[in-house]
């Protein structure tokens, strides 16, 4: 599996989503990558203020925080 995650290098919510991220990217070994928005016109058009935004492929697990209990459904821990 390879999640995305869209970023901003000043964002602080941005640093601490992906660091949240790296225990359970350790558990699962799934692939992240990490995108700056500001480096592409459109990326930042579409996500803007949304950042942080934890996507796999066009789906969105979630915004702002890590939202753990949405990433373990998806990661099929739970359900």
């Amino acid at each position: 599996m390879r999640l995305t995650l869209y970023f901003r290098e000043y964002c602080s919510l941005c640093h601490q989503m992906l660091a949240e991220l790296q225990p359970w990217q350790q558990k699962h070994g799934f692939a992240l990558d990490v995108i700056d928005v500001d480096a592409d016109p459109v990326l930042e058009e579409r996500f803007n203020e949304l950042v942080p935004v934890l996507m796999d492929g066009e789906y969105e697990i979630c915004h702002y925080h890590l939202d753990t209990q949405r990433l373990a459904a998806h990661l099929g821990e739970i359900g």
